[in-house]
């Protein structure tokens, strides 16, 4: 067997990972690169794969940095199945749309305002490559076993983090090779624990905050005390924030905090189509989250939904105090830039980080203190106080990182640690190996590592290596395949 590290490898997005072995070739997450440019250029670059001999892609979750390439990889020709969660179905749904759809109308933008070096800026894909993507999706349910070939199976188990996100368990000649995923925190007030492992031979594990610990704060007081502060002044809190997750678990802290009486009575907005359409999807997915079918409704009448581009504009034609919230949650793109350039430069005002920052966003800018920052072409001046409420992340750190591996029963023979800065993917790394003692390597963009098979195991055509390996919760014993 093989596995290349396509994406995700030395940085914290793009992830990609081709599994070669038992006569398949099987894309694990088809994400775009986000952050700096020469990141985001790697999006422009062709794949290397031969789309022809793809046998399948399976994807973890519905974030664009593990399943924004796919209409890419439809425009190539790929025509196999994408599985996925029933979740991550829906969701891409939205965001794969969205995506293509902000991507057309940035390349237009650019077009009419001559802010591109490329004439005519294109799109990297359009609508209708989204569209022929969505076609490929394939549902399964949480750990169902699925069989590709006499001798592949794969599972989805349960990752917390967003709706549908899954950590991938295949059995591939043998051995059990477990894609982490995005793990999710164990104490997230919205979505539920995610799975451990019992077993795998080989384990790529995401490192997003290897080099850190959340802080035990209290979300809701830490929004509460923002939301005081600033209207106190008369301000105006803009928090940039992803449409999947993120949105939803303000929205949560924005109803408790408004029934309990400590929050004024302010408008607040969420001017995100997509982050509209994903609150909504809350409601049919009951089971897989904490909420109740009542908590539900109330992250759905939280805020007032913004959709049209005039309605959005009409906010910034607003004054304080009041609450934006608004993607993306990097200030990448997406309405959050427009609101940016309207209201950084007033010092009333409060921009509130609520996620992760890749390096070279805006986002990260922000946090870092930037006295401006650069939106279309322009240096916009940041007076406006910058806060960042860490304690919001929906990814494990480091510690939990390592409760969540602590279940697998023996040392894999080789552990990956991906989807990190470099600095938190070796402090993952570190952490793995003085804890547990695993042998550990933190992978580089396009490498390429031999993972030895199991003749013994390929000649009995069992199934054991997917049983072992779905959960360590004794109450959910593995089963056979579906």
């Amino acid at each position: 067997m093989k596995l290349t590290f396509l994406g995700g490898a030395e940085t914290v997005t793009g992830s990609k990972y081709l599994l070669e072995g038992a006569g398949l070739q099987i894309l694990i997450d088809c994400g775009l690169f986000q952050g700096t440019k020469n990141q985001r250029l790697r999006n422009w670059n062709p794949i290397p794969v031969d789309v022809g001999k793809l046998d399948a892609v399976i994807l973890t979750h519905a974030h664009l940095d593990h399943c924004g390439y796919l209409p890419v990889l439809a425009r190539m020709g790929y025509r196999g199945p994408v599985y996925c969660t029933r979740g991550t179905r829906d969701l891409c749904e939205i965001m794969l749309r969205d995506s293509a759809r902000l991507q057309e109308e940035e390349a237009a933008y650019a077009n009419r305002h001559g802010r591109s070096k490329h004439h005519p800026a294109l799109p990297l894909y359009t609508v209708e490559d989204a569209e022929r993507a969505l076609e490929l999706l394939e549902a399964r349910d949480f750990d169902a076993a699925k069989q590709l070939n006499e001798h592949a199976w794969f599972r989805l188990l349960p990752a917390g983090h967003i709706l549908g996100a899954a950590s991938a368990v295949l059995c591939v000649e043998g051995k059990v090779i477990a894609f982490s995923g995005d793990i999710g925190r164990p104490d997230d007030p919205i979505m539920r624990a995610p799975m451990p492992l019992a077993h795998a031979d080989y384990l790529v594990v995401e490192s997003t905050y290897g080099d850190r610990l959340h802080a035990k704060t209290d979300p809701a007081s830490e929004l509460a005390k923002v939301f005081a502060d600033t209207f106190r002044r008369g301000g105006i809190v803009v928090i940039p924030c992803f449409a999947v997750g993120r949105a939803q678990s303000i929205l949560h802290y924005v109803a408790q905090l408004k029934a309990t009486g400590r929050m004024a009575n302010v408008p607040v907005f969420l001017d995100s189509p997509m982050a509209t359409s994903v609150t909504q999807l809350y409601r049919h997915h009951v089971g897989e989250h904490r909420l109740s079918s009542t908590q539900a409704n109330a992250i759905g009448h939280a805020a007032q939904m913004v959709r049209t581009v005039d309605e959005s504009k009409a906010i910034m034609g607003r004054h304080g105090p009041m609450v934006i919230i608004a993607g993306s949650g990097m200030a990448t793109g997406g309405r959050v830039v427009h609101h940016l350039k309207a209201f950084a430069p007033d010092h009333r005002n409060t921009i509130a980080l609520v996620g992760y920052q890749a390096a070279g966003t805006r986002g990260a800018a922000l946090a870092a203190g930037a006295p401006e920052i650069k939106i279309h072409g322009e240096y916009v001046r940041v007076r406006a106080s910058v806060v960042t409420i860490s304690s919001l992340s929906a990814h494990a750190d480091y510690a939990e990182l390592l409760s969540w591996l602590r279940p697998i029963s023996q040392p894999p023979q080789r552990t990956f640690v991906t989807h990190g800065e470099p600095a938190a993917a070796d402090a993952m790394r570190r952490h793995i190996e003085e804890t547990y003692h695993w042998l550990c390597d933190v992978p580089t963009y396009l490498q390429t590592v031999q993972l030895p098979g199991s003749a013994d195991e390929l000649a009995t055509n069992s199934c054991a290596g997917v049983a072992r390996c779905t959960t360590a919760d004794p109450d959910q014993p593995a089963h056979g395949p579906a």
